[in-house]
């Protein structure tokens, strides 16, 4: 199991990169135009499917042989799925660039197949090991999330291309973005830590009961908000759907803090320290969410408002956590490809000669920094903030991702 989750990996970067240099072009200045617009859409589609997903499916390939110890369902399957995901994102993606609707809608169903099949594949796999923990739950959950992400979107595309339900379009959005960000996502990335961060740590006799909690809240959540938006709640229905994440983050948070109790490693690297404190600010920023809407219900009503929150919750948390986990995913696929056989020979170098720790903290901090000052800039209207801060969030993300593909050359 190396080519299928490097595949992934490989495409994810070429999409992160593209993303920042088209960011470049602007000097970040996108980023204070209304986002529901055609540049708008590619951009975030860009990131999200071609940079976030794309990386997410390698792990989630790679993660499962480690897990369930046993290999994929079929590799072939896995092949096809690359092959149909990807040839539908980039329709897509030219979909939004030309404004041309039967690409999008072309685009979306390829995106839906490759997803559809992504899913089958791993489920299979999970069902014929029959191996059920915290990890394996978050892991179907989150995959039962995107599939159905992915079917909004599509009947989304079909909307646009057959007229049949215009003036539900922006229901199916707000729960195809709930849905998306938060099913899929946080149950991902929550599920996967439960694994990641104790190996990173070294931590034994940890306790995983708030593991639990954790997936039942988030997907409480999930459900509530996404039956809200498409239905139309109200405000108070939805704020209760927030209250529910942000009690699921900060309990997740909890549970960081208990593995890192029982850790026998000091540092397990800058790269999973970023991603450590990316937890920690969400689990803060959710509160801190909550505690403002209780006490200013109508502090939330404004664009830019939605943009600090969708763009602190993306960038700052899980681009964050994707970006750190690759320092150590990255040369663990390469160390264990290149050097694997050799093991315990001279000349052959450790996992942790692979990377430059510093470099990997250096480029995280600056992307960190990049962002608090474009969500400032965003929040009081600053185009000159908005710039700078879109600038060097653009800037550190190509020098961090340097560091990461300079792992294939050692």
């Amino acid at each position: 199991m190396f080519r299928l989750p490097l595949l992934f990996i490989a495409t994810g970067i070429v999409g992160f990169v593209l993303y920042h240099a088209l960011s470049l072009l602007t000097l970040g200045t996108w980023m204070f135009e209304p986002i529901r617009n055609p540049d708008g859409w590619f951009r975030v589609h860009l990131l999200v499917l071609d940079w976030a997903t794309m990386i997410a499916m390698g792990a989630v390939y790679q993660l499962m042989d480690v897990v369930l110890q046993r290999r994929i369902y079929s590799m072939k399957l896995g092949y096809l799925h690359y092959a149909v995901f990807t040839a539908g994102t980039i329709a897509l993606l030219y979909g939004f660039v030309a404004s041309d609707v039967p690409f999008l809608a072309g685009g979306a169903l390829l995106a839906l197949t490759g997803v559809v099949l992504f899913a089958w594949n791993v489920g299979a796999t999970m069902l014929q090991a029959r191996v059920w923990n915290p990890v394996t739950a978050s892991t179907a959950c989150a995959l039962i999330y995107l599939v159905v992400t992915a079917v909004m979107g599509t009947v989304m595309g079909l909307n646009f291309a057959f007229p049949v339900w215009i003036e539900g379009h922006d229901r199916l959005l707000a729960s195809h973005i709930w849905i998306g960000m938060l099913g899929w996502f946080g149950l991902l990335i929550t599920g996967f830590s439960y694994k990641m961060l104790p190996m990173f740590y070294l931590s034994h006799g940890f306790s995983a009961r708030l593991q639990y909690p954790v997936i039942a809240l988030l997907n409480a959540g999930v459900l509530t908000g996404a039956v809200s938006f498409l239905f139309g709640g109200g405000g108070a229905a939805q704020a209760a759907s927030v209250a529910v994440v942000a009690a699921a983050f900060v309990v997740y948070a909890a549970h960081i803090a208990e593995v890192r109790k029982h850790k026998h490693k000091s540092s397990p690297g800058r790269g999973i320290w970023w991603t450590v404190q990316s937890a920690h600010a969400l689990a803060f920023f959710g509160a801190a969410l909550l505690a403002t809407w209780l006490l200013f219900p109508g502090a939330f009503e404004g664009r830019q408002t939605t943009m600090v929150i969708g763009m602190f919750y993306m960038w700052g948390w899980v681009s964050m956590t994707v970006l750190g986990y690759l320092s150590k995913i990255v040369p663990f696929l390469w160390w264990t490809h290149k050097y694997g056989p050799r093991a315990g020979q001279p000349n052959v170098p450790t996992m942790a000669m692979m990377i430059p720790d510093a470099a990997v903290g250096y480029g995280l901090a600056c992307v960190a920094a990049g962002l608090c000052i474009a969500l400032a800039g965003i929040y009081f209207e600053s185009k000159v903030w908005v710039g700078a801060g879109g600038t060097a969030l653009s800037v550190g993300s190509i020098l961090y991702m340097s560091v990461i593909v300079r792992v294939f050359s050692r």
